[in-house]
């Protein structure tokens, strides 16, 4: 059998590889501009490669029973890593995925297709716009996971994006957000002060490094109405390999401080990451 090679190919956004990975025998690498976006094994969709993937799958264990399917909307797409694991660990889930690419939609699904039983709906579309003209009520948990390159758009960091995105949710929903920052953390903090004004329960996990100021790096924050269970998720990302501490209650209020909400007037992507900080040679 032929080794797998990589492919290589323009989409909307960007320049787009799938880099085969030589140790799994069905796994995938995808980037976009030398920006690592997705790591997918075919043969294994509940393994999650980055470290921040397993810390948003540490609390998709916990919103609900074990295996009880989930109704969940990813923002954002890549190479489809959660909606694959959802689809793996809570069967009959229904899920809708929006990528606003759909070149790189139409690459994913090419190379890497999931089964077509797996109640997995993909949609090409703006992520705030979607959240707009969506079913209210419709969603236990939002998943956005979104980059302009290598930057979350402004338009979605701001007080009515929170608003849209509750809108979609359940009374009991939950929201989950992949964001990257580094020390005084001024994006950050702008966000947790956005989404308190929506949300009561808040909460940001993050390698320790991270919330020491020592690196740039990926911060996952959780917004719900109802009370998290912080204990198990804390238990589950400390003991990962890569462990993660959870920032909630009195640690969250004091890393909050004195931020201000993002209002649409003012609001601007993302920092840029350093040189290197997500690249791969």
């Amino acid at each position: 059998m032929s080794e797998p090679v990589p492919v290589i190919r323009a989409v909307d956004h960007g320049t787009a590889r799938l880099l085969p990975d030589v140790d799994r025998e069905r796994a995938w690498l995808l980037t976009v501009d030398g920006a690592p976006q997705s790591y997918v094994d075919l043969d294994a969709p509940a393994h999650l490669e980055f470290e921040y993937t397993r810390r948003l799958g540490h609390v998709l264990d916990a919103v609900a029973a074990q295996g009880q399917p989930q109704d969940v909307v990813h923002l954002g797409g890549g190479a489809l890593t959660l909606p694959r694991y959802v689809a793996a660990t809570r069967p009959g889930s229904r899920q809708r995925v929006i990528e606003a690419d759909r070149g790189l939609l139409d690459l994913v699904t090419e190379h890497l297709p999931v089964p077509a039983d797996a109640g997995i709906a993909l949609h090409t579309a703006d992520a705030r716009a979607w959240l707009e003209s969506a079913e209210p009520d419709s969603a236990d948990v939002v998943i956005a996971d979104v980059f302009g390159g290598s930057r979350i758009p402004a338009h979605l960091t701001t007080v009515p994006y929170a608003h849209a995105v509750d809108r979609v949710l359940r009374a009991d929903g939950v929201y989950l957000a992949n964001l990257a920052d580094a020390a005084p953390f001024a994006f950050l903090r702008s966000q947790l002060a956005t989404f308190a004004v929506v949300f009561e329960e808040l909460a940001v996990i993050a390698e320790p490094g991270v919330l020491r100021g020592r690196r740039f790096g990926n911060a996952v924050l959780v917004a719900a109405h109802r009370p998290l269970d912080v204990g198990l998720v804390a238990r589950r990302t400390a003991s990962d390999a890569f462990p993660a501490r959870v920032e909630h209650g009195a640690p969250l209020a004091r890393l909050l401080g004195g931020a201000e909400p993002v209002r649409d007037e003012n609001a601007v992507p993302s920092p840029r990451p350093p040189d290197g900080a997500f690249t791969i040679g």
